[in-house]
């Protein structure tokens, strides 16, 4: 059943123009073809750097954060409530102001010390500002050594050469070791990342990123299958250029270095729109769907492979809505962090706080903290 499956889903018809088949993809004197179980490593790779990136985090990445000021900061835990928790839990973490005098009628507290422990208990679930710099610190070793890495194997390298060439006659080509090991690392990258996803800061568009990190694995995937090495590298590396500076400009967010935040900023927007607005869909894209078509008849694949191009370009173009957002807000001097993050709420200082379980003359009074109302 297994192997009928399997000849089905790789049925030449699906894949491949007509009169071609995958026996004209073996290996010959010269050539040597492109084949799905060389990526099979890429799994155990992807748990390999789970491994690397929780000791990079904790080794190097914490003294660069200690290096440049960014401390863990002491967050006032809530003190345990069932009740509260269980409304926490199953309804709301923001309630309501009628939802906050009933719970307060119920756990005989006032509307301030409900309201603070649902703050409170709300920012023990975000990530720490140490945590945010530990993945930025992370996320830009490895794209600024997978750009430098990627540019060392694809700058002499014929970029307009592809499968679709063989097909129309030209001599064969081999996949070099070099254009091999740089797909082993990058999908070895997008799998761990897929597997820390749980563990990992969650922003607003976290389904977006699960959008972004699944078609990046399956175009990795299916590109080496039917062997497109080079749009698969190409698109790579045009992801990597612009992927390191956004995690720069992080990591000067974390450490309040404003001006170094905003001019790291603004560098990346220019090279995203560049690479992703521009180069991606003009050049690479243009390149999948206009060139075939001098050669064969459009076939599955053909339509398949480019519906997954055109999901990474409204994934940026839907980035690329947030980045501009972002930009207005430097230049009017309104830059506050990442358009995507939860911020963490503020809290009160102990020595203005009302003990949490007393409910003495002034417990039905809100307190006024530096001029605003405690909320």
């Amino acid at each position: 059943m297994l192997q009928t499956i399997s000849d089905w889903f790789w049925w030449d018809r699906l894949w491949l123009p007509n009169n071609f088949t995958w026996a004209d993809l073996t290996d010959e004197e010269g050539y040597v073809s492109a084949r799905p179980s060389q990526l099979y490593v890429t799994v155990p790779y992807a748990f390999l750097l789970v491994i690397i990136r929780h000791v990079f985090e904790r080794y190097i990445a914490t003294p660069i954060a200690g290096a440049m000021g960014i401390r863990n900061k002491v967050r006032v835990k809530a003190q345990p409530h069932p009740l509260l928790e269980k409304f926490f839990d199953s309804s709301c973490k923001h309630p309501s102001q009628p939802e906050v005098y009933g719970l307060a009628k119920k756990c005989n507290l006032t509307t301030v010390q409900v309201e603070r422990w649902f703050r409170r208990r709300r920012n023990q679930d975000r990530p720490s500002l140490l945590k945010k710099f530990q993945e930025s610190c992370w996320r830009f070793t490895f794209y600024l050594s997978a750009l430098i890495g990627g540019v060392a194997v694809l700058y002499d390298k014929p970029w307009s050469y592809e499968i679709w060439q063989v097909w129309a006659g030209y001599p064969k080509q081999t996949v070099l070791t070099s254009q091999y090991w740089y797909y082993v690392v990058e999908l070895s990258f997008y799998w761990s990342c897929a597997v820390s996803v749980a563990s990992d800061v969650r922003r607003k568009d976290f389904k977006i990123q699960l959008v972004h990190h699944f078609s990046t694995i399956f175009l990795l995937n299916f590109s080496w299958c039917v062997n497109y090495i080079r749009v698969g590298t190409l698109t790579l590396l045009v992801h990597d250029v612009s992927d390191f500076l956004l995690e720069a400009a992080k990591m000067c967010n974390y450490a309040r270095w404003k001006r170094s935040c905003d001019a790291v900023f603004l560098v990346f927007a220019i090279v995203f729109t560049i690479t992703r607005l521009i180069i991606f869909p003009f050049w690479i894209i243009y390149a999948t769907v206009v060139y075939p078509l001098y050669l064969c008849s459009p076939f599955f694949l053909y339509y398949f492979f480019n519906m997954i191009m055109f999901t990474l370009q409204l994934l940026h173009i839907y980035w690329s809505y947030l980045i501009f957002k972002m930009v207005k807000k430097v230049f009017s001097g309104n830059m506050s962090g990442d358009e995507r993050s939860d911020k963490e709420e503020d809290d009160l200082s102990e020595e203005n706080e009302e003990p949490f379980m007393k409910n003495g003359s002034g417990a039905g009074k809100r307190r006024i903290v530096n001029g605003q109302h405690d909320h």
